[in-house]
This record gives C-alpha cells, structure tokens and sequence, in this order.
C-alpha cells in the first residue's frame, strides 16, 4: 500500500476528538490509572492517546481495541494506523484493511466529528485496492479504488482524493479514460493548494496546446511540490520546456510568478 494514501491527520483528528474533555494523568493500563477495560470508550480512547505520546504503544493498542469493541470510531482508526505502519504492532495491511473497511461500512452523518475518520479510512481502502495486499484475499481492484476516490472527491471535496481520481481518469484506470473530466477535478485541486495536480493540470494544458498557460502552471507547482514529489513534477517541467521555444518558456516563467501573486 502507498502510506501517502493515509492522510497526515493524527496529530490534527485526534486533537480535535479530544477538545471536549481534558486528559486524565494516566501513564499504565493499570487500576491506578482510573482506567480499565470496562472504562467508557472514550475515557479508553483518551488513555490511549496518551499513552502512545509517552512511547507507551502497547498500553495504547490495548486501549484503543477496547475502545473500538464499543464501537468508538477514532479508536479504530488510530488501531488501524498503527497496523498500516507498523507501528507499536507489527505491520499488518490485513489487519488495517479489515478496520478500514469496518470504519467506511458504518458510513458518517452530516457534520459529524467522525467524518475526518471515515474521509482517512475511504483514501485508506481506496491504495489498498490500488496495488492488493499480498498474500491475502485482497486482490488490485482499480474499479473500486476509483470508486473510493470518487466519493471522497465529489462527496467530501478532497484535494488527494481529487487528484488520484483525476489521474486514473488520465490513465484510464479502473474505468474509461477521460480527459476532460480529469481536467476538472485537476482544476478543483490545484485551487485548494494541491501543487501535484497543479503540475498535471498544466501538463495536460500543455500537451493540448495551450503552450503557454501548461508551462506556467507546470512552472508555479514547483514552488509548491513537496520534497518527495518535486522530482516526477521538476521532470514533467523539464520535459516541456525542452520543447517550447525560448519566448515561451520566459512568458511562462513571468506567467507563474503572476499566479503566484493572483493566488489563481
């Protein structure tokens, strides 16, 4: 599985889930903590948390499987990361898969304080259907992963998701090819920041025809990429300019500067 299809939510969701109540001194999954398997899940939920930022990581995979046995939502995704990356357990895509799929099964409500969780568990699914898991029952679907990628994209409006979708569009994966529905959502991803599919946005232009606006673009998500993924858009960039002429490479280099001021 790509880990990149697991949002960096942790510090952000967890955060979030625990502003309705302070944390409880707790340091073992012991009686003198005040917590215990018959705790409430959420009372386990906020043990378990704090157990895992003080490196206690087999307190808080207890914590957290006692909390998602009464059904608490953030529990089991945090379980379900720790198994995705092996992390205080060890890794298990099966395992994660399993726990994904139950969180997406159970679908969200409106404004729901779960909807961070179920949005990770369906990107979650969706790479895990992208490449299989080996050795077990979950074989590569691209249909599903599209699928997942759909909904998180037009349900949820999420930039990753609008991307991945838009370039198995490109690519034809898990479905028929099309362009201009891929251009869309590259359009809608790259106006919420999203420097990858600003770079395939303006790749596309490019190829198109649209010389001078695809270079631009191409140009502009440079000053965006992360590090892990500068190279592939730094090589897209490259590839174009070598077949653009002089004049246009240097509009396309004013151009980007512009949309980097008109935040376009």
């Amino acid at each position: 599985m790509l880990k990149s299809d697991i949002f960096s939510l942790r510090a952000v969701l967890i955060g979030l889930a625990l502003t309705a109540a302070p944390l409880a001194p707790a340091f073992a999954f012991d009686i003198n903590a005040g917590v215990n398997k018959e705790s409430g899940p959420f009372d386990l939920f906020k043990f378990g948390f704090k157990a895992y930022k003080n490196g206690q990581k087999k307190d808080a995979v207890e914590a957290y499987r006692y909390a998602a046995e009464k059904g608490h939502t953030g529990s089991r995704w945090a379980l379900a990361n720790m198994y995705a990356y092996g992390d205080g357990v060890v890794q298990n895509d099966f395992e994660a898969f399993k726990i994904y799929s139950d969180i997406a099964s159970q679908g969200v409500e409106p404004g729901s304080e779960d909807t961070g969780f179920f949005i990770n568990a369906l990107m979650a699914l969706a790479g895990y259907y992208r490449d299989g898991i080996t050795g077990t029952p979950v074989k590569a679907d691209l249909f599903q992963a599209r699928q997942l990628y759909f909904q998180a994209a037009s349900a949820f409006g999420v930039a990753e998701a609008q991307f991945r979708l838009a370039r198995m569009m490109l690519a034809g994966e898990g479905g028929r090819a099309d362009v201009q529905q891929a251009k869309k959502w590259l359009n809608q991803a790259r106006k919420s920041g999203h420097a990858g599919a600003m770079a395939v946005f303006g790749n596309v232009l490019f190829d198109e025809g649209q010389t001078l606006r695809g270079l631009a673009f191409m140009t502009a998500a440079l000053d965006r990429c992360s590090k892990k993924d500068c190279p592939w858009m730094q090589q897209m960039q490259e590839d174009a300019f070598s077949l653009s002429t002089e004049n246009d490479r240097r509009n396309a280099v004013a151009l980007a500067q512009s949309l980097e001021r008109s935040g376009d």
